[in-house]
């Protein structure tokens, strides 16, 4: 089996649960090898908002790279990544995306997906939007990144912020090309996807039909 390289960036935006639930998906998935960085925000962010160290984090990923190390493998394009998954994305690092400003492994790693025409998905993590982050949003994307804000979908029922989380970024690995399993499916009015069924959610919706995404 061919080996898939995931990069997964975590910045000091809100949200660093989901970069670590990225991780942990990713473990589970054959033939894949992730790739890590961690960003100083993102250290801070770890701190504040989640009961783990950041050793623990770190150990959750197969390759860790230092932000600072502009010769990290992944900074260069002949290094063979699948893609780029930025959870969460502060503004200042979609700023450095959509401008080409590689003052950081991220930023060029990330650069590096965009010139290769890898897939890069972003997860914007900032509310309310002023019209600099939404052009910088459509500049990036216009780049080729996909901006994909961490917004939550109520269809599958979810009873936890774990079930929350667990949708949006098995979503987010769905544009990587990587199926997780735990994504709740559009399978046709009425029809509920049995893998939701099997992970104890209920994507049906009020009228007893599953709801669309």
């Amino acid at each position: 089996m061919e080996t898939r390289r995931i990069v997964v960036a975590m910045t000091g935006a809100s949200g660093a649960v989901y970069g670590v639930r990225a991780l942990t998906m990713l473990r589970g998935l054959p033939g894949v090898e992730s790739h890590l960085v961690v960003t100083r925000g993102a250290r801070a962010t770890i701190g504040y908002e989640l009961d783990l160290t950041l050793g623990e984090v770190t150990a959750l990923a197969d390759v860790v790279h230092a932000d600072g190390n502009l010769g990290a493998a992944i900074a260069s394009g002949s290094f063979p990544a699948a893609g780029m998954l930025v959870a969460p994305c502060s503004v200042k690092a979609l700023s450095g995306i959509a401008t080409s400003y590689a003052e950081n492994l991220v930023v060029r790693a990330a650069d590096v997906m965009l010139k290769e025409r890898r897939r890069l998905v972003l997860l914007v993590r900032e509310t309310p939007l002023h019209a600099g982050h939404l052009r910088l949003m459509a500049q990036a994307t216009e780049n080729g990144a996909v901006v994909m804000p961490p917004v939550p979908a109520f269809y599958q029922r979810p009873a936890t912020l774990d079930d929350i989380v667990d949708h949006t970024v098995s979503r987010a690995l769905d544009l990587l090309g990587l199926d997780t399993g735990l994504t709740a499916r559009w399978t046709g009015n009425g029809v509920t996807d049995p893998r939701a069924a099997r992970n104890g959610s209920n994507p049906v919706g009020p009228q007893g039909i599953l709801e669309p995404n």
